[in-house]
């Protein structure tokens, strides 16, 4: 197996900065790029890892690269041309892109990776900034057994579940069965507090009674009596939900099926988002059936 000992971490967002963190304090020397150089800086000041002024630069001496950005489009602005990662990675290096990006992207980055000697894995992450911080993020990987094999050790370091679904591309598939399973238990909560609150039960009991039953669920634990306190800043926000739920929608428009509940709620957020409301985290769909 591999001995891993240098990485890059290229993104250091509210989930990256403490991903790249873990690294650091695991003992693999990691250098760090953020498009805003200020977060790389304070970033350095906590762990005292190296900062690179360039994604190729980040990725120069690296066996692993790690991305965490926003979406397809900043996964190619980091990964491309004569300052990206592509240009710095030495033969036999590996990057792992944990965005949630669509398939395609996926795809297209495993083949420019290969071609040039590279390996490439999908692995969008799931557990948000609490799960990132707390070192105990759920991964959903996509690339072949050798790749992973060396790869898994390293992510350990932040991660309480890794697991290979598959080939590349099956990781943000993956990601996106995740991203509709919680649209659905939100969309069923949402209607449920609703029916909770208009007869007049108590929210408490009433998550106390049902969470441990057929119809217990995280979101139920963890966001069904903030809900009801009209309390929603709590991470994940309606503007990375919608750009994760186009993901899922492209895909089943590709595969050619339907996803009825995915599409309404998205309509939903997409309301909530024209009313200003973009930036609370999604446990505030509820608030699309109190008008």
């Amino acid at each position: 197996m591999m001995n891993i000992s240098n990485v890059a971490f290229i993104g250091l967002g509210v989930m990256g900065s403490p991903m790249a963190g873990y690294l650091q304090n695991k003992g693999f020397n990691t250098t760090v790029y953020n498009r805003t150089h200020s977060k790389a800086e304070a970033w350095q000041a906590t762990y005292h890892g190296a900062i690179a002024e360039t994604p190729k630069q980040a990725a120069t001496d690296a066996d692993i690269v790690f991305i965490c950005v926003g979406n397809d489009n900043d996964v190619r602005s980091v990964c491309y041309g004569e300052d990206g990662i592509l240009a710095g990675l030495k033969p036999g290096a590996i990057v792992i892109d944990h965005t949630t990006a669509s398939a395609t992207l996926a795809h297209e980055l495993e083949n420019a990776c290969h071609k040039q000697g590279n390996h490439f894995m999908d692995c969008p992450v799931s557990g948000g900034q609490s799960g990132a911080e707390k070192g105990c993020l759920t991964i959903m990987c996509g690339g072949d057994e050798q790749t992973f094999a060396v790869a898994k050790p390293v992510m350990d370091a932040y991660a309480r579940q890794i697991q290979l679904v598959g080939r590349c591309g099956a990781g943000q598939r993956c990601k996106m069965v995740n991203q509709i399973c919680i649209a659905g238990v939100l969309q069923g909560l949402s209607e449920g507090l609703l029916l909770a609150e208009t007869v007049g039960l108590d929210i408490h009991q009433v998550v106390e009674t049902l969470k441990f039953g057929a119809a217990g669920s995280w979101q139920m634990e963890n966001r069904a009596e903030t809900m009801a306190q009209n309390k929603f800043n709590f991470g994940f926000a309606i503007d990375w939900m919608r750009k994760d739920l186009g993901i899922c929608l492209e895909e089943a428009a590709c595969q050619h099926i339907e996803l009825p509940l995915t599409k309404q709620v998205d309509e939903r957020y997409a309301k909530l988002q024209e009313e200003g409301c973009g930036r609370l985290d999604t446990s505030a769909l509820i608030l699309s059936l109190k008008k």
